[in-house]
C-alpha cells in the first residue's frame, strides 16, 4: 500500500477536533500507525503467527476494528487450514473503502463488515483480534464485548488484544508517556504534532492498566491472560479459553 506521510497535525490548529477515523486519517494511516506505535509491525507479524497456530478448520477468525486490514492480511498469510475465513469489522467506511481497494481473493477469504463491533455476532471463532480497538470503546462497554467474544470462541480459542497502557504508579505512567513522545520525535514528529494529536485523542482513547485488562478477561471466563509484548506504554496480550 502506498503510504502518504502523516502531516495532519503539523500546522497550528485553531480548534482541535476529537480524533476520528475519517477519510483524512485513512489516507495517512499506514504512516501514522508505524510512526506512532512502537513495535507495531512486530505485533502485526506475531498476530499472523498466532493465527497460524490457533486457526481451526471450518472456523472463523475475527479482526474487530480492522482499520486498513494489517492484522487480517497477516492472519491470512499464515492460516493453512481448510474452510477458514476472516471477518474484518470496522465502523469507519473510509477505512473499509481503502481496505477493500487492496483486497484480492485468496484461499482464505476476508469478509468486510461496516458495523459497530459491539453489535457484531461472534460465533464459531478460533481466534479474535482486537488490535488497538478496545481502548476506543467506553470503559463501561468493554466487559460486555469481551464476554460476547468469550462465548463465541471455540474451546482452546484465543483472543489477542493490543492496547496503549496506563500505569498505577504515577512516576512510571509519566515516564512511559515521555518515552513514547521521544519515540515519536525519533520518527520525525514535532512537539506541535505530538501535542495537538494528544489533545485530539483526549477522552477518545481511554487506556487502562494491564492488571485491569487481565482481571476483566478472567472475570468473563478466560482461563489465562498474559502479556507477550510491551514497548513503552504499548502492549499486546493473549487470553486463552
Amino acid at each position: 500500500m502506498t503510504s502518504i506521510k502523516d502531516s495532519l497535525y503539523s500546522q497550528p490548529l485553531g480548534q482541535i477536533n476529537s480524533f476520528a477515523f475519517d477519510d483524512h486519517v485513512a489516507k495517512v494511516f499506514p504512516d501514522m500507525i508505524q510512526r506512532s506505535v512502537p513495535g507495531y509491525q512486530t505485533m502485526i507479524t506475531a498476530i499472523g503467527l498466532l493465527a497460524g497456530r490457533f486457526a481451526k478448520p471450518n472456523s472463523i477468525c475475527y479482526d474487530l476494528g480492522c482499520s486498513l486490514g494489517a492484522a487480517s492480511f497477516s492472519m491470512r498469510q499464515n492460516i493453512c487450514v481448510e474452510n477458514c475465513k476472516i471477518i474484518a469489522v470496522d465502523n469507519s467506511s473510509a477505512m473499509l473503502e481503502k481496505f477493500e481497494s487492496i483486497l484480492k481473493p485468496e484461499k482464505t477469504p476476508i469478509e468486510l463488515h461496516c458495523a459497530d463491533i459491539r453489535n457484531v455476532e461472534i460465533k464459531n471463532a478460533s481466534i479474535v483480534v482486537l488490535n488497538f480497538t478496545l481502548q476506543f470503546l467506553p470503559v463501561e462497554d468493554r466487559q460486555a464485548l469481551l464476554a460476547k467474544i468469550y462465548d463465541g470462541l471455540l474451546p482452546d480459542g484465543a483472543l489477542i488484544i493490543s492496547e496503549k497502557l496506563a500505569f498505577e504508579d504515577v512516576r512510571q505512567h509519566e515516564l512511559q508517556i515521555d518515552l513514547h513522545h521521544e519515540f515519536k520525535k525519533s520518527q520525525g514528529y514535532s512537539d506541535l504534532e505530538i501535542s495537538q494529536k494528544r489533545t485530539a485523542l483526549e477522552n477518545v482513547l481511554i487506556p487502562e492498566t494491564f492488571v485491569q485488562h487481565q482481571q476483566r478477561l478472567k472475570s468473563v471466563g478466560f482461563n489465562s491472560a498474559e502479556l507477550w509484548f510491551q514497548y513503552f506504554n504499548f502492549a499486546s496480550f493473549i487470553a486463552l479459553k
